[in-house]
């Protein structure tokens, strides 16, 4: 597909839709909502695919068929609305990462562990901003600048993938892409990917119905995501599920069958005067004012701690959240080092015991290479930790730890495993485990 006649068609339509918002603006109409935005334009794309047919013909050329008008239209509309040349990479079911170091500079990752440099996703750096632009504007709950005076940007690509792009700070516009191929997930397809062992899924399985309040910890591209969508799925369909975000990703209100109750919320950054702002531990304080059965928080990344920490310890039980850390045991130091940055200035002594009496659970999930076997990278829960009280620090127990082949196993009693067992727990720990 010829890439400039493209972008050449894609700005026509660009400019009519411009001044469509011009004349309702000063007509007094309301701004057209974005699925009307994009109905619109796509009336608009068959409108200008034929003045373009009918130009050939007058200069003699062969006007384009019915398959190429088709790819010309939705090359139009993805570069107005989607993600452009980035479509085919997000439509291959294999690519697990797209990394953007520039226009011309696509280096693409592979679930089997493979990683190619790929064809340029723009004509210029300055189109990759454009598009980036774009992409800000129609993806997430509220449009997201992305400009040399707010350089950095994350938002949820249509399909699910999170997108990370920075400007200003980097010689080009730099884009990293991280697919969400597994979006409707279950612990039994961890345990088919070899994530888990089917003991552990029932633990998990178990813990989530007892409402046990759960963190996810590992590494970036670790699989923290994937792991809570599948603890999530154990949800019951009858409970209300509010879910905080910085950027929508965890797309649980997309299956109805599943989660037909969900009210998703997201992170709200300031406008161009500073105004604004919606934290995501204001959204965290609101949430508990919405009547949820269970509020999952994406990622942790900040002083929104110290509220969620709160909100599991006043009996809103159940939750689950994910966190950045090395080990299961480092959660503790890194949730402290959060809350001593909260408005709250919480000491660590307190925070310990905030801990305490909020999270049942850490479950520790790692990224590794397995090409020895053939396996190319796998993903992998390696421990599992309890934590059972405070006494001057967290105190906690590995119930489940990596054993020789690399998969977890029992590794220590269970204080909660009456409580387990009665939500459906079959233990394989060694006889006297009991609580």
């Amino acid at each position: 597909m010829d890439q400039s006649l493209v972008r050449r068609l894609r700005e026509e339509v660009a400019e009519v839709l411009a001044r469509q918002r011009r004349e309702d603006a000063a007509n007094g109409l309301p701004q057209m909502s974005a699925e009307d935005e994009r109905q619109f334009a796509r009336a608009v794309v068959g409108r200008v695919l034929e003045t373009h047919a009918r130009a050939e013909i007058a200069a003699g050329r062969t006007p384009p068929g019915a398959s190429e008008e088709h790819d010309l239209a939705d090359g139009i509309h993805a570069a107005l609305f989607g993600v452009g040349r980035l479509q085919p990479l997000l439509d291959d079911p294999m690519v697990e990462n797209i990394d953007i170091n520039g226009c011309d500079r696509v280096f693409i990752g592979f679930a089997d562990g493979r990683e190619e440099l790929g064809d340029p996703v723009a004509e210029s750096d300055d189109e990759l901003v454009e598009l980036i632009q774009t992409l800000a504007a129609y993806s997430g709950l509220a449009s997201r600048p992305f400009d040399s005076a707010n350089p950095q940007l994350d938002l949820r690509l249509p399909d699910g993938s999170r997108l990370s792009a920075l400007m200003g700070v980097c010689p080009r516009p730099s884009v990293s892409i991280r697919r969400a191929r597994l979006t409707r997930v279950s612990l039994e397809m961890l345990i088919e990917y070899g994530t888990m062992t089917p003991d552990l899924a029932s633990f998990l399985s178990a813990a989530v119905a007892a409402r046990k309040n759960i963190m996810i910890a590992g590494a970036t591209n670790a699989g923290k995501t994937t792991l809570l969508r599948a603890l999530a799925n154990e949800i019951p369909p009858d409970e209300r599920l509010i879910t905080v975000e910085r950027s929508l990703e965890l797309g649980l209100g997309e299956f109805e069958d599943l989660h037909p109750n969900v009210l998703a919320t997201e992170e709200r950054l300031p406008n161009s005067e500073g105004q604004g702002a919606i934290v995501m531990a204001e959204l965290v304080r609101r949430s508990l004012r919405m009547n949820p059965s269970r509020v999952i928080v994406g990622e942790v990344l900040g002083d929104e701690i110290v509220t969620m920490l709160n909100a599991m310890s006043q009996g809103n039980d159940g939750s689950l959240s994910t966190i950045h850390a090395n080990s299961s045991l480092e959660v503790f130091n890194r949730i402290c080092t959060y809350a001593i940055q909260s408005a709250e200035r919480l000491p660590a002594d307190a925070t310990m015991m905030l801990i305490a009496g909020a999270i049942d659970f850490v479950v520790f999930v790692e990224r590794r290479n397995d090409f020895s076997s053939g396996g190319g990278l796998r993903r992998i829960i390696t421990s599992v930790r309890e934590v059972n009280g405070v006494d001057g620090r967290v105190l906690s127990s590995e119930i489940f730890q990596a054993g020789p082949d690399g998969m977890v196993q029992a590794a220590a009693p269970i204080s909660c495993l009456a409580e387990l067992q009665a939500a459906g727990y079959q233990a394989s720990a060694p006889a006297g485990w009991a609580s």
